[in-house]
Order: C-alpha cells, then sequence, then structure tokens
C-alpha cells in the first residue's frame, strides 16, 4: 500500500483530545490518557504500539464504551469521531446499535472472553440474531461460513464444541469469527496473538490481513512487539505514559524514528543476530528529566561485547532424563478408554551451569516435561536421574530433600504468588517449610538480601503482589525460586507476556544468576529470538517427540528437520530490518 493512496483515503476514526482518568486510592482521578489525538483511514490498519500502562487499551476501551464508569472520568473536551458522530455523546442503546456491528473488538485472551457454558456457535449466533435479526436456522448456516472463513477445521463438528474443547488458536479464530459476523467497518485487535506460539500467531497474523483486505475495513491492532508491527501494519502509533511521542507509516518509524522512546523500544528487543552479555534496557537510550525525555545513551561494555553459547561435550551432566513418557487417558464408551501421548519416550542431558531451550508449538509436550521433572504430574514412564538418583521413582519424603535443587517460574507470576501474602511472607514460607535459617530473623535478612538480589527495593518486603507490574511479580517469583539455592530452575514461558523492555531486565536477571551461581537453566518459550539468546543447546518437540536438538547457534543456521524450518520462517523480521 504506497503513501499516496493512503493519503486520500477518508478518515474513518478521528479520536481528538482524548484525557481518560482513574480513580485513586483516595478518590482523586489519576489521569492515564493525556490528550491524545489520531485518525484510523478507511481500509487501513493502524497499529497502537506501548508497553504496559501506556494508555492503548484504555484508549480502545473508550471507543467501545467499555471503560467501568465509577472508576473512570473522560474529559468534556474529549471526541472519539466515527464516521463523524461522536461516540462519546451517545446513549448506551445507541452505542449498543454500533459496538458489535459497526466496530468489534477481539481481546487478548479468548478463553475468558468467551463464555464456556455455551457452544462456540451459539455465541456467534448470538451476536447475528442481536445484530442483524437473523433466524435461528440462518444464522447458524452463517456461522459455519465464518467458522470456514476463518479456518477452523471440521466446521460442521466444531460449531457444536465447546470453547474449553478448542486450542488456543482455534479459539481466537472464534473470537475472530464473532467480531466480524457483522462485517464491522473497523476492527480493534487487543494484543490478539501474545500468548500464541510463534506458527498460530502467524497464521492469526495472516488471516487478519487476508480478513482486512477482503472487507475493506480498518484495523486497529494494539502490541507490544514492535516485531509485529511490520508484518500487519500501514501506520504506526507509539505511545508512552499516556502520550503519543511518534506516529506515521511503518516504513517511516521503524525505519527512521524520530523520537527517543521508539529507537530505545527498537533496540531493546533480543536479535537474532547478536547476543551480548547484557541485553540493552530502555533505561540506557534515556532518562526522564522532569516532564522531558532526554536522549542519554551509556551502554555499558556487556551490552556491546558478544556472548558465545553452545556445549563442547566436556561439560558436566546435571540432570539425565532417559525415555519420559506421559499419557491421559479419557473415557470411550462404557468400560473403554483413548490414551493420548503428550510425551513420547524422550531423553536428554542437561549440562551443569548450562541453559537447555525447549521449542515446539502448543500440545507439543514442552510445558508437560517441566511439570514432570517437578512432579506436579505423575509420569507414565522413564527416568530423570538428578546426582545419579531416579527423582522420578522416589517416595514423597525422599524427593522433598530434592525438590529444593529444582524450581519453576511459572508465565503469569500473578497466579501463582498467594495474593493474601505480603512478598516478605512468600520468600520466607519456602524456608521455613525446608527449615533454611535458624530464625525468623535470619529468614528474613536472607529475605532482604534476595531483593536486592532481584533489584526490588527494601519496601517490597511489605507489600502485596497485586501493587507489583507484571514485570516485578516476575522478579518476586525468582527470587521465591532463590530461597531455596535450587540447582536448576525451569523457565515456562516466564517473559513471554512482558514488554521488550521488561523481558530485557528479567533475561538479564536470569543471565547475572547463572554467571554468578551457575545454575542450569531448561527455558521453555514460544519466542524464538528470545530461545536463540538464552540457550546454548535447543531442543525442538513436535506431537510429544523431539524432532532436533543441536547447539543453538548451529540449529538456528542449519535446521536439519522440515518442523524445525517451518519454526524459524515465521519468525517476525520486521525489527531485525530496522534495527
Amino acid at each position: 500500500m504506497t503513501e499516496q493512496n493512503q493519503s486520500v483515503k477518508p478518515t474513518l476514526l478521528s479520536v481528538k483530545n482524548l484525557k481518560v482518568s482513574f480513580k485513586g486510592e483516595n478518590k482523586t482521578y489519576i489521569e492515564t490518557v493525556k490528550g491524545i489525538s489520531f485518525d484510523i483511514p478507511a481500509n487501513t490498519t493502524v497499529a497502537l504500539v506501548g508497553e504496559s500502562g501506556s494508555g492503548k487499551s484504555v484508549t480502545s476501551l473508550a471507543t467501545m464504551g467499555l471503560l467501568p464508569k465509577e472508576q473512570s472520568r473522560i474529559d468534556e473536551s474529549s471526541k472519539i469521531l466515527f464516521e463523524g458522530k461522536d461516540l462519546l455523546s451517545l446513549s448506551p442503546r445507541e452505542m449498543r446499535a454500533i459496538c458489535g456491528k459497526d466496530i468489534a473488538m477481539i481481546f487478548q485472551e479468548p478463553m475468558s472472553s468467551l463464555n464456556p457454558v455455551f457452544t462456540v456457535g451459539d455465541q456467534i449466533a448470538e451476536v447475528l440474531r442481536l445484530h442483524l435479526g437473523m433466524g435461528r436456522k440462518q444464522a447458524r448456516t452463517r456461522t459455519l461460513e465464518l467458522l470456514k472463513e476463518v479456518g477452523i477445521p471440521s466446521p460442521e463438528t466444531k460449531i457444536d464444541a465447546y470453547p474449553s474443547q478448542m486450542s488456543g488458536g482455534q479459539q481466537q479464530r472464534v473470537m475472530i469469527a464473532m467480531a466480524i459476523a457483522c462485517e464491522p467497518k473497523l476492527l480493534i485487535a487487543d494484543e490478539p496473538t501474545t500468548a500464541l506460539d510463534v506458527t498460530i500467531q502467524k497464521q492469526i497474523l495472516d488471516l487478519l490481513e487476508t480478513l482486512q483486505k477482503k472487507r475493506e475495513m480498518s484495523m486497529l491492532f494494539i502490541t507490544h512487539d514492535l516485531a509485529l508491527v511490520g508484518e500487519i501494519a500501514d501506520q504506526v502509533i507509539v505511545m508512552r505514559h499516556g502520550e503519543i511521542r511518534e506516529q506515521g507509516t511503518v516504513t517511516e518509524v521503524l525505519e527512521n524514528p524520530q523520537d527517543i522512546y521508539t529507537r530505545a523500544l527498537l533496540k531493546c528487543r533480543p536479535q537474532m543476530s547478536e547476543r551480548p552479555f547484557k541485553l540493552p534496557m530502555i533505561s540506557d537510550f534515556m532518562r526522564q528529566d522532569g516532564d522531558q525525555l532526554i536522549e542519554d545513551v551509556h551502554l555499558s561494555d556487556d551490552t556491546k561485547r558478544q556472548r558465545s553459547r553452545g556445549l563442547t561435550g566436556d561439560e558436566q551432566i546435571i540432570l539425565d532424563v532417559k525415555d519420559l513418557k506421559k499419557s491421559f487417558y479419557s473415557r470411550k464408551g462404557l468400560f473403554g478408554k483413548d490414551e493420548f501421548q503428550a510425551v513420547k519416550g524422550v531423553s536428554f542431558q542437561l549440562a551443569k551451569g548450562k541453559t537447555l531451550g525447549l521449542v515446539g508449538e502448543s500440545g507439543s509436550g514442552k510445558t508437560t516435561i517441566g511439570l514432570l521433572l517437578m512432579r506436579l504430574q505423575e509420569a507414565t514412564g522413564g527416568q530423570a536421574l538428578f546426582e545419579g538418583k531416579d527423582i522420578l521413582s522416589m517416595s514423597e519424603k525422599e524427593f522433598n530433600q530434592y525438590q529444593r535443587k529444582i524450581q519453576i517460574i511459572f508465565q503469569n507470576p500473578y497466579a501463582s504468588l498467594n495474593p493474601r501474602f505480603t512478598v516478605g511472607q512468600i520468600l520466607m514460607e519456602p524456608m521455613l517449610v525446608h527449615n533454611i535459617g535458624k530464625d525468623d530473623a535470619e529468614r528474613e535478612r536472607m529475605a532482604f538480601d534476595l531483593l536486592e538480589r532481584v533489584s526490588l527495593p527494601a519496601q517490597a518486603f511489605y507489600r502485596y503482589p497485586h501493587e507489583f507490574s507484571g514485570g516485578q511479580r516476575q522478579r518476586i517469583a525468582i527470587a521465591r525460586c532463590l530461597t531455596l539455592k535450587p540447582e536448576i530452575l525451569i523457565c515456562d514461558e516466564s517473559v513471554s507476556a512482558l514488554d521488550v523492555s521488561v523481558q530485557a531486565q528479567v533475561l538479564n536477571l536470569l543471565q547475572d544468576l547463572q554467571d554468578e551461581f551457575g545454575l542450569s537453566y531448561i527455558f521453555i518459550s514460544h519466542d524464538l529470538s528470545v530461545v536463540k539468546y538464552i540457550s546454548d543447546q535447543i531442543m525442538v518437540m513436535n506431537h510429544g517427540d523431539i524432532v532436533e536438538i543441536a547447539n543453538s547457534d548451529v540449529l538456528y543456521q542449519s535446521p536439519q528437520h522440515e518442523y524445525t524450518k517451518r519454526l524459524l520462517n515465521v519468525i517476525p523480521q520486521a525489527t531485525e530490518q530496522f534495527s
């Protein structure tokens, strides 16, 4: 799409001086979106990019009229004009007539957006009956057509399936089908691919791009990942702290960014061609001086020199997994049962002080391996030898002595941190259970040391998980693991949902800990650029089998298996080209 063609398109949505405030703890309002203005032309995809807290999702919710009335306030001078009509001045009834029909939205987490007690067919048909007045039979016929259009396999069967019976990618396709059911003029996609593996992410991006062109609709694509922007957008808007820092065409913003913050964002993401000792962070490129951002590049030597990765074959082996298997069973008929082999007899070794990357699509078995090694699920067969002893066949009592040496960091730290415990209690509880420290005073001192180790202030000891950002919660989760002085850390998608700058902080922390304590990592992720950065060796899984295992540089430069080649071919390359 040429810039000349974009310039002559009529404006579909125009946001003018949007100011949104939320009620704080002392009942005063805090402004989170600070007078932003931008246009979305007809038949154009505009990407809204920024870190958590930048105001991008608040902007989309304001457009849809979904902000909580009791907790939020939009300034009287603000306007959101859709085809010249101010959405902020409409009654709830008038908004309902537009939202869902002319403006539709796809949310980040489809499972929390889909009703678990209704079939997906019923949920799509409800939109058709509500907005287009279709009868049940007509709505079902149209629902089948929509499921086919978004690429749902066997739509005649899936139309009667419940959300829980579908994969994450299929759930997201159902959400897209629901959003396009009434042929909207504007589709808002809020982080629609964040939790998806790289191949499904590529499929969803391609689907959205195809639908946008076929239906000639506009799209507002919201993301924190600049790598995706060049794949799908015509124009880019970069936000930070409720303000627009920069906007323009994809080429203008990614190839020649004018704003300090945009340049910093582009530099923070791990690059496939480089592996610095430390990833640069946004603070390495700029500093805040009052209300102004000042360009202040002060990269350390560790961000410039390159780290070599890989195994020589002479390393000490800390974990030796042999023929590991896991099957799940479901009832079939009255007396029979079906077997699903999630892990099909995999064997691998983890070298001491090294990182084994574990990659593959959803359902490949990579997370199951982590749960089996932690004995959070029971293995069907195989061995996992740690210090020469099989931890899978140990009694519960005997395994307790080894459990502290193998710890896991989950993807969602908020779900794995007790919301009723302060951070101090979260850190001290495992010490108490495993008799670490002679008394509470010593355990408290150790907890404060750990907070300093993961770059959190001492005051964090007295606060609760909900008072922290996602990146800070992940550091708390890492600190909790360190209380037991483990030798192996299993990182299960532990940075996948984080902003690029926060992701860089956590990856640097993990690397520092490995360098200092000689920790061994099993790093599970769907983000292949992150895996390449941190891994010495990479194991590729597909449908419960290992299809390839090699040193990270070797695997990325000359993959041997077709499945590995397919995974590498769908990595977003936008930031590689423009940084």
